[in-house]
């Protein structure tokens, strides 16, 4: 006996195409079955339900009330069949999905955002979360499994030993004024003039404020007196439109502010000194399984360091 929690695809298609020809005859052959064999999957269906499908008239066979409801819903399952197959294909192609990334600023706008531009040339249905925090809570997002990879520094004392772990580049710090700014045209300029000016910095021992602040000590320099400590960039924008304020950044946030005229009234100063902060790396654990979406993007990200 054929239980109904046992129907199959095939069953159900057979019961469509009996009711589109009205024939089990013709319904057999373009299913590539033979009459027995339709003849028998439709007796065990409807003996299991306990109803007859079909009724066999002179003309040909007609649903039954109970086959009507049955077929509605057959040709509903059907639908959503062929719905999870396309869309099952579609993952396995690497052309839809969902990809979760995690970066730090600068790579997120220099390198991320890139490659998901790229991905959507040919993969427009993927669907992609990119979220910047700071390098410990992304180092620790990849272990809860909250992103698929992430593009950050290694805090220190982490065990990377399940980690797959490819270099990417040291990062540049980029000093953002308002472009009235009374050192905004003044080329190569010292970190000493720079002390008398208000400053908006990224919180303390963030690796920005840090290769800041060692860039004074090198160059023999006490640090400014007026600093103010956010990690907002939208605080950062809002200030130097205010004033005469100084504000670093990573080079890819400073030039996309600067040169695509999202920040059209800001300017980059031009010092003697290259600040620059420890490198980061393109980061997935070992053993967390990943999509093809995901590697697509991933593997992007790679080409273009």
């Amino acid at each position: 006996m054929l239980s109904i929690a046992r129907l199959k695809s095939s069953h159900l298609r057979l019961l469509l195409s009996i009711a589109d020809t009205g024939k089990l005859q013709l319904a057999a052959d373009q299913l590539a079955i033979s009459q027995p064999a339709a003849s028998r999957i439709l007796a065990e269906i409807e003996a299991d339900i306990g109803a007859a499908i079909f009724e066999r008239l002179p003309r040909g066979m007609m649903p039954t009330a109970i086959g009507q409801t049955f077929l509605r819903r057959a040709s509903v399952i059907l639908s959503e069949f062929e719905t999870l197959e396309n869309e099952l294909q579609m993952i396995r192609s690497g052309k839809s999905g969902k990809v979760r990334i995690g970066a730090v600023t600068g790579p997120a706008v220099g390198y991320v955002v890139p490659a998901v531009r790229h991905l959507r040339q040919f993969a427009p249905d993927i669907e992609v979360t990119i979220h910047v925090a700071p390098s410990a809570e992304l180092a620790r997002g990849l272990e809860e499994r909250n992103f698929d990879f992430i593009i950050s520094r290694l805090p220190t004392g982490y065990d990377a030993t399940d980690l797959e772990i490819t270099p990417a580049r040291t990062e540049r710090v980029a000093l953002l004024v308002n472009e009235n700014h009374p050192l905004a045209a003044e080329r190569g300029g010292a970190l000493e003039k720079l002390r008398q000016f208000e400053w908006v910095m990224q919180d303390r021992g963030t690796p920005i404020r840090q290769a800041v602040e060692n860039a004074f000590f090198l160059a023999g320099q006490s640090l400014p007196d007026q600093v103010s400590n956010s990690s907002s960039l939208l605080v950062a924008l809002t200030m130097l439109s205010a004033g005469d304020v100084i504000t670093p950044q990573a080079k890819e946030v400073a030039d996309l502010l600067t040169e695509t005229g999202i920040g059209a009234r800001l300017a980059v100063l031009d010092i003697a000194e290259n600040i620059m902060v420890e490198p980061y790396f393109v980061i997935r654990h070992r053993h967390h399984s990943a999509t093809e979406a995901v590697m697509r993007l991933y593997q992007r990200v790679l080409d273009s360091l």
